[in-house]
């Protein structure tokens, strides 16, 4: 050994050194020096946002880039969905969870406020409030009912309650069309589908029976539940995100549900038709919120932002088939273009200002509890019907294969 260093030991000592460079900036590039990659929790209802499936944009895929070009951090959406606002809200009242964004309806943002499940939006991050119509945002709005001055909340969509039906299985003579009967039309008897909430569906019947359905008096609820009990005789089933399948397959007839839903199914199976009930019908606002558990609410703010500028309000918009309360989405003949080719007039089937409508608002901690209340005891009525059905055919199955059992041991009796 000559104490001096081979060639080929320096040469690989460089490689290695330039490895080494190689990776630290690799590395360093990967979110401004930090690295760091920032999980932004959203929770939304399904089919709820335009997510890339068939050229559309990816809305969340969209902000993760926006956010990075603007801000020059690294945030991840980690998005999933609920069914309905009792879900949502028995999972986030819970405590065992953690979100940055939710997207209530308007009574239960009226629920979670007085719970202080939601924290108010600080406006300065949120500057495209400002695409928001005056009647759903503003001094003189109408349809902030639910958040006066939106102190906890943003429009994202709206729509109307109505029923959908299949041309080829309901006559078009049939004299319930056009009203909530045709919900409990015995013709259609194993071919109709109800929500699987209360509060749409205790609607339902509410608005067939002309009763307030804000009512404070149990005796209306009653009425709605004895009601919704007559109906278990025709219901095939209680859905919500099961009717995309049941509608588009034609394995069901009837079905309560939102309007936008509609032109979605229709999309698959054109021989669906729509009509807001004559009764009269539920109007609903869903708007993003921030709740008090979230732990990136500045993101949250910037995230709502930027579902409120134009590239994503109208490929939300479009995606969902919901009436969007953005100016740049209804003024835009793109948009105007499209949901009338989706189906003639699904523009204004969406928009529709003649309809007899009226909201939901929450009600007292009282009647909350009788509505669960009587909300399970139509449940588990039903429950307890099914499991005396099943019971009693695999009682009647045990019996048949008793008797196939001895009438075999018989005959080989017979033989030997």
């Amino acid at each position: 050994m000559n104490g001096k260093p081979s060639v080929r030991r320096t040469l690989s000592l460089l490689c290695l050194l330039l490895c080494l460079l190689t990776v630290a900036a690799t590395l360093s590039s990967c979110g401004e020096g930090t690295g760091k990659v920032t999980t932004l929790y959203v929770y939304n209802w399904g089919e709820y946002i335009s997510d890339g499936s068939e050229g559309s944009l990816d809305a969340n895929a969209a902000f993760e880039e926006w956010y990075f070009e603007t801000y020059g951090e690294r945030v991840k959406v980690n998005y999933s969905t609920y069914s309905s606002n009792e879900d949502m809200y028995a999972k986030l009242s819970s405590g065992s969870v953690s979100y940055d964004v939710v997207v209530p309806s308007d009574y239960m943002i009226q629920r979670m406020i007085t719970e202080g499940l939601l924290q108010p939006l600080d406006y300065d991050n949120i500057p495209n409030i400002v695409n928001i119509v005056p009647s759903f945002c503003g001094p003189e709005a109408e349809y902030d009912y639910y958040d006066k001055g939106n102190v906890y909340s943003v429009p994202y969509m709206y729509g109307m309650i109505g029923i959908i039906y299949n041309t080829t299985m309901v006559s078009p003579d049939d004299p319930n069309l056009g009203s909530w009967a045709l919900m409990w039309d015995q013709t259609y008897a194993g071919d109709i589908l109800q929500f699987n909430n209360s509060r749409d569906a205790f609607g339902t019947a509410q608005y067939y029976l002309g009763v307030d359905v804000n009512s404070d008096d149990e005796a209306d609820w009653r009425r709605a539940l004895e009601l919704l009990k007559e109906q278990k005789q025709v219901v095939q089933g209680y859905v919500m995100d099961e009717i995309y399948n049941k509608m588009e397959n034609g394995s069901a007839a009837i079905a309560a549900y939102y309007a936008g839903d509609f032109l979605t199914m229709y999309e698959e199976n054109p021989d669906l038709e729509f009509f807001y009930p004559a009764e009269g019908t539920n109007l609903y606002v869903d708007a993003m919120c921030i709740p008090t558990c979230a732990k990136n609410k500045l993101i949250a703010e910037r995230y709502i932002n930027f579902m409120l500028s134009e590239e994503p309000a109208v490929a939300n918009a479009e995606y969902t088939y919901y009436a969007s309360p953005n100016r740049l989405v209804q003024e835009s003949e793109e948009y105007i273009e499209y949901m009338n080719d989706i189906k003639e007039g699904g523009y204004d089937l969406m928009y529709d200002d003649s309809v007899t409508a009226t909201y939901y608002v929450n009600l007292s901690t009282e009647k909350l509890a009788l509505i669960n209340q009587l909300w399970e005891e139509l449940k588990s009525d039903i429950d307890i019907s099914t499991g005396i059905y099943i019971t009693c055919a695999m009682i009647l199955v045990i019996l048949i294969g008793l008797a196939v059992f001895f009438a075999i041991r018989k005959r080989i009796r017979n033989i030997y």
